[in-house]
């Protein structure tokens, strides 16, 4: 009978403790992100190191997700293909495909690319600085360092990555257009036509907003991680696993709140 008693209390404080231990996080990482921000209105602002991370997070992705969505919509019109062809409603493949690729699959194969390229990145840099006292140092010269290195990578992230999803509808859906044509034997004109007879405004401004609050996470999450980040390599290594993992997370689970939000609407 203890030993069921002692087992139900080791469980239950167990439990406290986790969800203590996640307020605290959660609470820490929200004042984090406010803080960042904050000064992104209030002077100084580092240009360079904005541009910097602007490049790396935008420019240098583009051929990940440029790949990836090209060939995600060749796969849409493929498997669309396969189960509207049993109904004799291929005509529907380019709706398909065109509201996948805005709605979903370009802002969260996006995110998720970037995530793992920039995320990882963004927490192993900061995460160095911070175990090898670079952080300390900046302070020591009177700059702050959430705003050095916080901010311009926040900003950089929620307009980069709106960019790279632009390109990625685009390619996600001529992806679509050419397995359509050139294997399905779709006429091209007819595959466009109905292509832009689907297409809505409302379909491009989920996917936008998708996107920036993703590359608001990514940035987020590299960044606080590594800003946490403490025992050395190992330390480092930890919080760049962290980073990419949780930044996937809530980009899926955000993703469906942001879907639910627009479709209440």
């Amino acid at each position: 009978m203890n030993i069921v008693v002692r087992f139900i209390v080791d469980l239950i404080a167990g439990l406290g403790h986790a969800t203590l231990t996640l307020i605290h996080e959660t609470g820490a990482m929200a004042l984090f992100a406010f803080v960042g921000l904050s000064h992104i209105v209030r002077p100084p602002f580092y240009t360079r190191i904005f541009l910097d991370s602007f490049l790396e997070t935008g420019f240098f992705s583009l051929p990940v997700v440029a790949l990836t969505a090209l060939f995600s919509g060749g796969v849409i019109a493929l498997q669309a293909y396969t189960g509207f062809a049993q109904y004799h409603a291929q005509s529907a493949i380019a709706d398909i495909v065109i509201l996948s690729i805005t709605h979903e699959l370009g802002p969260v194969l996006a995110g998720l690319m970037v995530t793992g390229r920039v995320g990882a990145a963004i927490a192993a840099q900061i995460g160095t600085m911070r175990v090898t006292d670079q952080i300390d140092a900046l302070s020591t010269l009177s700059t702050d360092p959430i705003k050095y290195l916080v901010t311009p990578r926040l900003l950089a992230a929620i307009i980069a990555l709106p960019l790279l999803v632009i390109v990625a509808d685009i390619l996600g859906v001529a992806g679509g257009f050419l397995v359509a044509v050139f294997k399905l034997g779709f006429s091209p004109t007819a595959y466009i036509t109905a292509t832009l007879n689907s297409l809505t405004q409302q379909d491009v401004t989920i996917g936008l907003v998708k996107a920036a609050v993703f590359g608001f996470i990514i940035a987020l999450m590299g960044c606080y991680q590594g800003y946490i980040s403490k025992n050395g390599a190992e330390g480092v290594g930890a919080a760049t696993t962290s980073a990419v993992v949780i930044a996937s997370i809530l980009i899926l689970t955000l993703d469906y709140l942001i879907t639910d939000l627009f479709f209440s609407y």
